[in-house]
Order: structure tokens, then C-alpha cells, then sequence
């Protein structure tokens, strides 16, 4: 009562017993339909629980290893209003799941030795006739202005909604401030603070120059996670292409009426937009038409809320590199030292290649992928096995061997693993592998069964912003 600090729980189950016992509410049937449904908590034990600990300045961290239902968006309150954090390890086993058990305890490592603030408020300030009126994150809101936080770590991430309240004619900037005072694990009291300062325009061409396209899909990311748990994931999805319809309109607006014929009407700063939406209705949180458990999609949705934008974005749309092609370039990492490196591809199944070997990058989780048609040498020097056929299914690893191909593969997967605080599964993939669908349900440029293709959804944005 008197100190504070956290609570680490570990959950393999769904708990049944006592107070708080919960129900398994997921419809295996509901898995691939629109109408998904129990996205929102189905008590309100967890949340009552998680402010009784807030107010002794705890937070709760889960750690979810269950390989059944467990009602993730029941108990996850316990952590979202206690200022706590949440891992998701689904078919957690130490033996049969060795990449995931690999993942976990790198996970539990940087828990346990990043970076932690206690008893920690966090105040927003903004210029008046500005107002702040919806918070994203794991925390509980104190006031209107005031959120407590009784853990703060650095991999934590928060969103706010704005609204312009008063004309800001007599104003040439306006101001932004986060105020963050917490208590070091050392036990001296520290205030941090975060200060923006932005141009006031009534020039249209002028905001959409520097729109942040990355801050404005992780903002719709989160307020899509909102909308699928008060409406429903069809409303979530619609108002996400009404973002970008109405986004598109507004810029065409700006543009003399020869500019307008016949193109989509976008500027430069918002070019991903588009593509970043379409893959956002194909990720795990907000997608339909492909078979999806009830807590992989609340995890995902609990992601769009507390992830650090940079991290939500390649989960939205990972990184995909030609392995095959490695070397056209080099990259200097944190200890100064040069890594081969190569291009960056486009999410669709048109550029993988069957002679080629790819990465894809989904933050949370690495593919090697092999196609079919690889040369015996590559794989007699990366993977270690006389050619294509031999390579084993479930290799989760690459072999240390001494050659410049081995070196330089290992060292930009490294380089790419590095660059994150979290652990990350990592699976080596034969074309002809069980697990291929994994890596192609990452090719969000495709048109599939339920979704249409990057292209198509363009089209469908030009009727929509000419209508």
C-alpha cells in the first residue's frame, strides 16, 4: 500500500474460478464473418480491480502464453487502466514452439531490465481556443487534461484527439505540451517535457505540406479499435475509407480543374496513405473474409492503442526485402560497423520470385522465405543443406558458417532484429512449406477473396472522392 510498483502476471489459461471467472464467449463459426462480436469486456471486475491498484500507484503486466480462448479483451483491463502492458504469446509450448519460447524470453528480458518510471502523472497542454478530448494508450484518466500513470516504460506509446474550438485568426502558432513527472527507479522524482510548436495557416496546401501521413494512420488505427468495440468492425473499417475519401476531396479542393481530370488527387506528404489504409483493413485487427481467433484480433486491436507508431506501422505493412539481392547496398549500425543491405519491395506475390529468397519483417515476427527454384549453392552456404528440397521443415534459425554469403545474410537479419526493443519469431519458409500462407497473408497488395487489391482500392477511391 505504501510503495507502489507492479504486478507481473503470467496466464495460461481462461480463468473460471472465483471472482473475476470468466466464460469462453468465442463462436469459432464468427471467425471469418463482418459481424464479429465480445470485442468489448464482458465484466467490469478487471477494470474495477485495475483501479484499485492505480490508486495504490500499481500496474499490472500480463503475459498471455494460452493455447485456447482466454478472453483477452476481458482481462487486458486489468493492464489498460493501470498503466501496464500486455504480452500475447498464442500455442505457447517450450518444446514444440521453440521460436515463440525464443521471443518470450527475450521479451521477459527487456521487461525486466529496461527503463522504468513510478507513480507517474501525465499532463497535456494546449493553446487556447485548441482542446484535447480523447486519449489511446494504457493508463487511467484523472481529469480532462491529467492521465495517471503508476509504470511508465519507453516502449509504451499514446495518441491524442484535438478539436479546434475558437478561430486562431490572432494566433501565428499554436502550442502543444506533454508533461511527464515520474519517480526513477532510483527513487528521484523527475519531470520530462515534450514542447511543439506549429505554424497557424489558412492556406489548405499549407496543412497538407506537412501532414504526417505515419501519425495520421496510427491515429485512425487507434480510433478504428475504439469504433470496433462501440459499433462494430464494418463501421471501423468505413470510417477509415471515409478518412481517406474525405482527406483526398479536401486536397482536390485545393487544385486548379485541369489538375483534377481523370487522377486521384493526393499530395505529396499523404503519397502512402491510400496503400497504408488498404493494408490497414487487412491487418489482424480490423480484417474479415480470413479465419482469425477472437483474442488474435483484441491483441491487435490492443497494439493499434499502445504501440509506438513506428512499430504499428510495419505491423500494418511490413518490410520486405530480396535476400537474393543483398550487398547493393550497406547500412552503419549502432556500433559503426557497415551491414550489407538491399531494397525495400512492395507487399505483393507479383515480386517474390521462385528463384529468389525474401524477408519479411512484421516486427513481431521474421520469415525467411525460399522459393522453390533457389540455387543448391545458396543453400549449401546460408542453410546448410545440399539444396532446396533438403531444407527442413520448422528450421528456425540460420547456421553460423564461415562464408562471405552466411556472414553477410545472418548479419543484416541481426541488423534488422537489433533495431527493435522486443523479441521477434522467426521461421525459415519453403515454398512448398505448411506455413507459406503465413508469409503470403502478409502480401496486403493482393486482391484476396473478401478484399480488394491495392489497385482496385485505388479505383474505388476515385469514384468515391469524384462522387
Amino acid at each position: 500500500h505504501s510503495t507502489g510498483g507492479r504486478i507481473t502476471v503470467v496466464q495460461t489459461v481462461l480463468p473460471t474460478i472465483g471472482p473475476g471467472g470468466l466464460e469462453n464467449r468465442e463462436d469459432p463459426n464468427q471467425r471469418t464473418t463482418k459481424n464479429v462480436t465480445n470485442l468489448g469486456p464482458s465484466t467490469d471486475f478487471y477494470k474495477k480491480l485495475a483501479l484499485d491498484c492505480s490508486a495504490q500507484q500499481v500496474a499490472v503486466d500480463l503475459f498471455m502464453l494460452n493455447g485456447q480462448y482466454a478472453d483477452i479483451s476481458s482481462i487486458s483491463c486489468i493492464s489498460k487502466y493501470s498503466g501496464g502492458c500486455i504480452h500475447y504469446f498464442p500455442s505457447f509450448h517450450c518444446v514444440k514452439n521453440p521460436s515463440l519460447t525464443e521471443k518470450f524470453e527475450t521479451d521477459l528480458r527487456r521487461y525486466l531490465t529496461r527503463k522504468i518510471g513510478f507513480e507517474a502523472v501525465m499532463r497535456i497542454r494546449c493553446t487556447k481556443g485548441l482542446s484535447i478530448h480523447t486519449f489511446h494508450g494504457n493508463f487511467f484518466v484523472r481529469s480532462t487534461d491529467l492521465l495517471s500513470l503508476p509504470n511508465i516504460n519507453p516502449d509504451a506509446g499514446f495518441g491524442m484527439q484535438m478539436s479546434i474550438e475558437d478561430a486562431l485568426t490572432e494566433n501565428s502558432v499554436v502550442c502543444f505540451q506533454a508533461a511527464l513527472l515520474y519517480t526513477s527507479s532510483k527513487g528521484e522524482r523527475r519531470i520530462r517535457v515534450h514542447t511543439m510548436c506549429l505554424p497557424v495557416t489558412n492556406q489548405l496546401s499549407e496543412i497538407y505540406a506537412g501532414a504526417d501521413q505515419q501519425a495520421i494512420i496510427g491515429l485512425l488505427a487507434k480510433m478504428g479499435a475504439d469504433r470496433s468495440v462501440t459499433a462494430s468492425l464494418p463501421d471501423a473499417r468505413e470510417a477509415m475509407l471515409n478518412a481517406s475519401v474525405d482527406s483526398l476531396s479536401a486536397f482536390g479542393s485545393t487544385l486548379p480543374s485541369s489538375q483534377r481530370i481523370g487522377s486521384l488527387p493526393i499530395c505529396y506528404s499523404l503519397r502512402l496513405l491510400p496503400m497504408l489504409i488498404s493494408a490497414m483493413c487487412k491487418f489482424t485487427a480490423f480484417r474479415f473474409g480470413t479465419t482469425t481467433k477472437l483474442d488474435d484480433r483484441v491483441f491487435a486491436m490492443q497494439q493499434c492503442k499502445s504501440l509506438p507508431i513506428q512499430y504499428l506501422i510495419q505491423s500494418i505493412y511490413p518490410h520486405l526485402y530480396p535476400i537474393h539481392k543483398l550487398g547493393e547496398t550497406t547500412v552503419m549500425t549502432k556500433n559503426n560497423t557497415e551491414v550489407p543491405h538491399t531494397i525495400r519491395l512492395h507487399l505483393s506475390s507479383a515480386n517474390i520470385d521462385r528463384q529468389g529468397v525474401y524477408v519479411l519483417d512484421a516486427y513481431d515476427r521474421m520469415y525467411f522465405y525460399v522459393g522453390s527454384a533457389v540455387g543448391d549453392q545458396f543453400c549449401q552456404d546460408v542453410l546448410d543443406v545440399p539444396n532446396f528440397m533438403s531444407i527442413p521443415e520448422g528450421m528456425i534459425d540460420l547456421p553460423e558458417l564461415e562464408n562471405p554469403t552466411s556472414e553477410n545474410v545472418r548479419a543484416f537479419v541481426n541488423y534488422l532484429l537489433d533495431n527493435r526493443p522486443n523479441g521477434s519469431t522467426f521461421y525459415v519458409v519453403r515454398e512448398d512449406s505448411k506455413i507459406r500462407m503465413e508469409f503470403f497473408q502478409y502480401m496486403v497488395e493482393d486482391r484476396t477473396e473478401s478484399s480488394m487489391s491495392y489497385y482496385e482500392f485505388l479505383q474505388h477511391l476515385q469514384k468515391q472522392v469524384k462522387s
